[in-house]
């Protein structure tokens, strides 16, 4: 139950503290940006089952994997990409915190 809890944990409250912290104008619009990195998700979709509770998403699906991590890392560069690049480098830390808590 404490794998959900933190997976979940910095899913949400990861964006939530980078919005507040660095875009205090405009931290609900960065949030919810940053929010919309859970659409990657939709690479659950193609597997067989689509959800298995003691599969590590990084590297199994094709949005979880490193070729798609360096470009969620590269949009961190510039400007006007650096929200998403956060939301999606934040949800790659929760994948990858969880699949460290699989043992």
């Amino acid at each position: 139950m404490y794998q959900s809890i933190i997976h979940y944990g910095i899913h949400f409250g990861g964006p939530l503290f980078i919005a507040l912290l660095c875009f205090k104008s405009y931290w609900k619009k960065a949030y919810f940006i940053m929010i919309l990195g859970m659409l990657i998700d939709l690479d659950h979709l193609l597997a067989t089952p689509i959800f298995s509770p003691n599969r590590c998403s990084i590297t199994f699906h094709p949005l979880h994997s490193y070729y798609a991590i360096a470009v969620y890392v590269l949009l961190l560069i510039p400007k006007k990409t650096r929200i998403i690049g956060l939301g999606l480098v934040i949800h790659i830390i929760a994948d990858t915190v969880d699949c460290l808590l699989m043992g």
